[in-house]
């Protein structure tokens, strides 16, 4: 109740004075993102990679130098060594050991013997083929773009083409952009990292369609109300709505950030950054493009509304 009572009844912020900045800043997330992407790169996990993860837990706290020592001698290629939630708990690591799952599985023979008494419980063992990895990140890919395609008809049919089109540029922002976190952070990208970002796309969208509809309703109200100022009133209006939303969507990710263990570390974190960057791109950048576009103002409506002084509100529909 207090976030409320904070919230402004009435906010009348003018954003549109700062698409300057904020297309700006969406720029240099874009640019910096795919910089990121192109030189760091995503640390990829087992199922786009190919390869074994075994997460293991040790016997007494073991340095990840000691282990690392134990597995030197196996000539199994690259071998990487994590801690994974606290000292006793190991990620290990294996790049693929050939094309087929049987070449894969006999591997697990000899990392098993090396790592020998040290080990007290192995708890889990994934093993994906190169081929069926590469499947998998092609089919990621694929998943991505039908999502935004789907969701920017669904928008067109819905609105006009100028809301498609802003709604598609906010939508690759945020794609973009959380590829970019991940480079940066180097949180494993896996299937569960990829579900987060088609998630992000839709709660976006949401956000997005939920101002686009006020815009819509405000432009065929206001016949000679300027559209910077329409794009200002649908924002405000939808202000409150906006910011409480993506507060207590933040409230239960972080407390699965915190509670939840580090199995969906990657995947909450990756689901913060979207709810984030989610809602500013729906204020800061799909509304502002709407500016850049000649928005037909819909329907006649009746007298009253024609001649309603602008910025008053006409009465509002039951």
């Amino acid at each position: 109740m207090a976030l409320i009572k904070i919230l402004p009844v009435d906010p009348k912020i003018k954003f549109l004075r700062l698409r300057n900045m904020f297309f700006v800043l969406s720029a240099a997330i874009v640019v910096g993102s795919l910089a990121l992407f192109a030189t760091i790169g995503l640390n990829f996990g087992v199922d786009f990679r190919g390869g074994i993860l075994v997460e293991v837990e040790v016997n007494e706290p073991h340095t990840i130098s000691d282990l690392r020592g134990r597995l030197a001698g196996l000539d199994m290629g690259e071998i990487t060594l994590q801690e994974f939630g606290n000292p006793r708990d190991i990620l290990i690591n294996v790049e693929s050991q050939g094309e087929s799952d049987a070449d894969l599985s006999a591997a697990l023979a000899p990392l098993k013997e090396a790592l020998g008494d040290t080990v007290k419980e192995y708890r889990r063992t994934e093993i994906v083929g190169p081929t069926v990895g590469e499947e998998l990140k092609q089919a990621g890919l694929l998943a991505t773009i039908l999502a935004l395609l789907g969701i920017t008809i669904y928008i067109w049919f819905r609105f006009e083409w100028q809301f498609s089109l802003a709604a598609l540029a906010a939508l690759a922002h945020d794609v973009i952009a959380t590829a970019g976190f991940f480079a940066v952070t180097q949180i494993e990208f896996n299937l569960s990292t990829l579900a987060a970002v088609l998630t992000i796309a839709g709660y976006s969208i949401n956000d997005t369609v939920v101002i686009f509809d006020r815009v819509r309703e405000t432009l065929r109200r206001y016949k000679r109300l300027p559209v910077d100022d329409v794009l200002d009133q649908a924002i405000n209006r939808t202000l409150s709505r906006t910011i409480l939303t993506s507060v207590t969507t933040l409230l239960a990710l972080f407390a699965l950030l915190f509670f939840g263990g580090e199995n969906i570390r990657g995947l909450t974190l990756g689901l913060i950054w979207g709810v984030l960057i989610g809602t500013y791109s729906s204020i800061g950048l799909a509304v502002p493009l709407l500016s850049l576009m000649k928005l037909r103002r819909g329907s006649t409506q009746d007298e009253e509304d024609e001649e309603s002084a602008p910025g008053t509100p006409a009465p509002e529909a039951s």
